[in-house]
């Protein structure tokens, strides 16, 4: 199964919603690198269940175990980081339907064809909760960054359903505007309208999705490769590898379909710090899969939460037409809590990246 991401900055996960714990083994971390162990935590926080009254009311604090890698506070000589957060308030029961009903839109169906077997504890490893292993790593990708190339990574929900937020300037947005309200959207005028709208709608039993976009400010420059490699490439596989992920574009995106070549082209300019620097960004802060120095900025689609308290039509595991209201926890838009978790596979893909470009290209 494939349970690892990565290259030279690699990383594992392992562990179920509903089992014992869940967690995250990183390896190729560069020895000697002070590590903040509660911007790690902070990282948690802010992914965590029951934070808020428009996410899951699972209550876990989340609190991450260092089983091994550190010695004061740094990593020693490159070898692996583990690190652990144990489950407190799983509830397997609640999955008994999951035994004799596919779930719409979930994993149970194809994981019982695949693998003959379905993983009941809460879906398993197809479970959102598996991502904490990656928001614990890329928090020590975003400190790698950080220290190596001054490198900033933020996210934000940009769209709520159907209601959107125009005019974010990705390039002055900051942490606090983005932490500011619940649903972690920087426009307060409209983060009200969203927060209420996931309200409404999850009052009826259902749920929602949107769009959270990503900037990355002071990306170093040359990471990627030609061909299969390029960056946007990997971005694009990083962050379409979490849960309920459906679309992804960069720069203009879709939207640069409607222009001419005139139109859509990033005119270099003059710069006094031996950078590249553009006049416009459509690129995305990527030209032929190699990063160009200036801002990525991604944007990543969520679809609805599939588990809804609403009685959906499916069927048994003979195939047999049945019924279904689904019980336990869920979010009624996961978008909020997926922020973190879109910067950490941004992260993860980044610091990858710049090993590689070190390994291949430092010597000239």
């Amino acid at each position: 199964m494939g349970s690892s991401f990565g290259d030279l900055f690699r990383i594992s996960t392992f562990g179920e919603s509903h089992g014992g714990g869940v967690g995250v083994i990183v390896e190729g971390c560069p020895p000697r690198l002070e590590l903040d162990l509660d911007e790690i935590q902070a990282e948690l926080n802010r992914r965590k269940p029951g934070q808020s009254h428009i996410t899951t009311p699972r209550k876990e604090a989340d609190q991450v175990e260092i089983l091994s890698g550190l010695l004061d506070g740094k990593t020693t000589l490159g070898t692996p980081i583990a690190m652990l957060v144990r489950n407190k308030d799983q509830r397997p029961g609640d999955y008994s339907d999951m035994a004799v009903a596919f779930r719409p839109s979930h994993a149970d169906a194809t994981y019982q064809s695949k693998y003959g077997i379905q993983a009941r504890s809460g879906g398993g490893r197809a479970s959102a909760r598996e991502t904490i292993g990656r928001v614990a790593a890329g928090a020590i990708a975003k400190q790698l960054l950080r220290k190596a190339a001054g490198t900033e990574i933020l996210a934000w929900v940009k769209r709520i359903h159907s209601i959107e937020a125009h005019g974010i300037d990705p390039s002055t947005v900051s942490m606090d505007d983005i932490e500011a309200n619940i649903v972690r959207c920087p426009d307060a005028a409209v983060a009200s309208q969203m927060i209420e709208r996931i309200e409404t709608i999850g009052r009826d039993g259902d749920s929602c999705g949107g769009v959270i976009e990503c900037v990355v400010r002071s990306p170093a420059m040359g990471l990627g490769m030609p061909v299969f490699d390029k960056l946007e490439a990997d971005l694009a596989k990083a962050v379409m590898s979490l849960p309920a992920t459906k679309g992804f574009e960069i720069g203009s995106g879709f939207g640069g379909t409607l222009l001419k070549g005139s139109e859509h082209n990033d005119a270099f300019i003059p710069g006094d710090d031996g950078r590249l620097h553009t006049a416009t960004n459509n690129s995305g802060g990527i030209q032929g899969g190699i990063s160009n120095g200036e801002p990525i900025v991604l944007r990543v689609g969520f679809k609805p939460t599939a588990t809804i308290r609403k009685e959906q039509q499916t069927i048994d595991s003979d195939g047999n037409p049945t019924t279904l209201a689904a019980k336990g926890r869920h979010d009624p838009c996961v978008l909020p809590r997926a922020v973190p978790m879109v910067e950490a596979m941004v992260a993860l893909t980044l610091a990858d990246h710049l090993l590689r470009q070190q390994g291949q290209c430092s010597l000239w």
